[in-house]
């Protein structure tokens, strides 16, 4: 049975209303010097300055407030002047569905009527959530139902941070008056770019975004707990490694150039070579442990014991796991899942190589929320079946 759609009325938001916002910068996305830069041009003394950004930060990202009227260590002709220049506003949320599993998928809309999805996952130990860095995507992957989705616009830091801000809203996480925001539990422990979108074409936004969820006087995420999922942008890898440090996801899923080409049609551009090539050194510049190569189960196209078998001759000296990926059908989708019986066969060869092989455990299904499945409510409403099946094809 599918989970319900649960709108959420305009009552429940703290978007300000139409009109308000006019002339208006929004400070969510802004960086610290952007805030900064932002306040002394309304009249903050520079001296004062990095005080006034600590404290506006702090109200904004460690306690989710939305109202400069709530800043109460401000002054009271401080705060009117902020309200006066700014505004604190975050993508708005259409519906929300929640799955038998506890996933919840969000449906947000942002500047100018666009829309994307984001989805948190809640597991025993930790809630992942994962967020989007485009209005569609440009990548056009065959087996991704988010693929079939024409590019429209990269998302802004604000809207790519907002989405975490707007997922700690609605799990009630920021931390009650009096309290400090460290000794909440964390819900909301990691972050994972793999929804709507390529996060390395759009990469400023996305550095710009992740810096405001690991400012350690903010969201305060570990960089160890914000994985960027790529499709293989390769002259980015190495300055996604310098300059935001976090995990990598790799979307792999093919040994060959043949097969990958269809699959992830980037290969055309940067094929396996030289996306291995551009891996290779990605742990050393990071600091991070290994890299995920992500691998979605296809039968009959790329679960054979010979694809098994080259990747991970492919991997070789690559510290890595590979997430194994069951596919996560749509409608008009043109593959079929392997069988489970495939897929631990699979994950067999690779773990007796000495890789770890989890088979990841699709989530939200019934809500297409799953791995693959995001691509929002409207866009798909908006096309019949025929239309989806044809796109598919093509």
């Amino acid at each position: 049975m599918s989970a319900p759609q649960t709108p959420i009325t305009q009552d429940v938001l703290t978007l300000p209303r139409k009109g308000e916002e006019e002339g208006k910068r929004n400070l969510v996305g802004l960086t610290r010097d952007q805030m900064r830069e932002a306040l002394i041009a309304i009249g903050t003394p520079e001296k004062q300055a990095k005080m006034r950004v600590g404290q506006v930060w702090a109200w904004i990202y460690q306690r989710g407030v939305r109202d400069f009227a709530e800043m109460t260590n401000l002054a009271k002709a401080y705060r009117a002047q902020l309200d006066e220049h700014f505004v604190i506003r975050v993508p708005e949320i259409v519906t929300k569905a929640v799955s038998e599993d506890g996933t919840r998928k969000y449906l947000l809309r942002i500047a100018g009527g666009h829309e994307v999805e984001a989805v948190y996952i809640p597991e025993e130990s930790r809630g992942t959530l994962c967020i989007s860095s485009q209005v569609g995507c440009t990548l056009t992957c065959s087996f991704c139902h988010t693929g079939t989705q024409r590019l429209v616009r990269n998302l802004t830091a604000g809207e790519i941070v907002g989405q975490i801000l707007v997922a700690r809203d609605d799990l009630g996480e920021w931390p009650e008056p009096g309290r400090n925001p460290h000794d909440e539990t964390r819900l909301l422990s990691n972050i994972v770019l793999m929804g709507m979108g390529e996060p390395l074409y759009n990469f400023d936004n996305v550095r710009d975004g992740m810096k405001i969820a690991m400012d350690p006087e903010g969201i305060s995420l570990s960089r160890r707990r914000i994985t960027l999922s790529t499709s293989g942008v390769v002259p980015m890898i190495a300055r996604t490694a310098e300059e935001i440090g976090c995990l990598l996801a790799v979307s792999f899923h093919a040994t060959t150039d043949e097969v990958r080409d269809t699959l992830v049609p980037i290969n055309k551009r940067w094929n396996i070579e030289a996306l291995l090539g551009a891996l290779k050194d990605y742990p050393r510049l990071s600091n991070s442990e290994r890299i995920t190569f992500e691998y979605v189960m296809l039968k009959g196209v790329n679960d054979s014991d010979e694809d098994a078998h080259r990747l991970v001759e492919l991997i070789r000296g690559i510290p890595a796991k590979i997430n194994l990926i069951p596919f996560n059908p749509w409608p008009g989708a043109p593959y079929d899942r392997s069988s489970n019986n495939r897929i631990r066969a699979f994950a067999d060869i690779i773990y007796k190589a000495g890789y770890a092989s989890p088979i990841r455990t699709p989530r939200g299904e019934d809500i297409m929320a799953a791995c693959g499945q995001l691509k929002s409510e409207t866009e798909r409403e908006r096309k019949s079946k025929r239309q989806i099946e044809a796109e598919a094809r093509a």
